[in-house]
């Protein structure tokens, strides 16, 4: 598959704005026409990189709407090596049936010939990556974490500093519905702790309050920001759709 200058500049503009927040590809009509056209006869990865999603995204859209590559296709030079020289591999392969040459086979203790002794782990040895309890860190969302156990539980050995804090300090605590939490309880479910004046770094009881999630999702929306800047939002997601089908369109014109 070939591009000119100007659809390499669009395949850019497309990956740019598929990392810039589009957590999920929504196909459109246009795009899902020019797959269509294409994906017989276009390697896959050059597909993925002009409409600004993985190979492996394309690949599930494609098998969505039904479309393979064409034998043409996998004959050629741009197919993968084992689609067109299948026999390549072959005398390495496990045959129906095989055993292996160590089945059943046990070894007593201690059997470690060569090296295998220098790099085994050893009893009570610890990964790299271990920290100790009360150890701190940063989540990618700007949270404080702290290890607060050496256990592997359902959740992990860490948690978020605030969350640790209001289970640990809050008091009896009543909710909408009515039941009371007592102290020490965890956050309950459909539930977030919020901080009230906004800083993820101010941790503390007096700065943390619980709010259902609907009540957090409320504080979050989009509408209570400016309506200036609603509108700006609103027609920079517009005008990237309309720019990627534009380009889609542009494609399968060139086709």
């Amino acid at each position: 598959m070939k591009y000119g200058a100007s659809a390499g500049e669009d395949i850019r503009r497309n990956n740019r704005d598929q990392r810039s927040g589009m957590v999920k590809k929504r196909w459109s009509p246009t795009e899902d026409e020019v797959l269509r056209r294409l994906y017989p006869q276009t390697k896959t990865g050059d597909l993925a990189l002009y409409f600004g999603c993985s190979v492996r995204c394309l690949y599930n859209r494609a098998a969505l709407l039904g479309v393979k590559k064409s034998a043409e296709w996998l004959a050629g030079d741009e197919a993968c090596l084992l689609r067109r020289h299948p026999e390549i591999g072959a005398p390495g392969r496990f045959k129906p049936g095989h055993s292996s040459w160590n089945k059943g086979l046990k070894h007593p203790p201690g059997w470690a010939p060569g090296r295998m002794a220098e790099t085994q782990f050893k009893k009570g040895q610890m990964p790299w990556t271990w920290m100790p309890m009360w150890a701190e860190r940063m989540s990618k969302e700007g949270y404080l974490e702290i290890k607060f156990r050496e256990r592997k539980g359902r959740h992990g050995n860490w948690a978020s500093a605030h969350v640790l804090l209001w289970e640990d300090r809050h008091g009896p605590v009543r909710l909408p519905s009515g039941q009371i939490l007592p102290p020490g309880a965890p956050v309950p479910k459909g539930h977030k702790l919020a901080f009230k004046d906004g800083d993820r770094a101010h941790i503390a009881l007096s700065n943390l309050e619980l709010v259902s999630n609907a009540e957090m999702m409320r504080r979050n929306s989009v509408h209570n920001l400016p309506k200036e800047l609603q509108l700006v939002i609103q027609l920079n997601g517009a005008l990237k759709r309309k720019l990627r089908e534009l380009n889609a369109k542009r494609l399968s014109d060139a086709v």
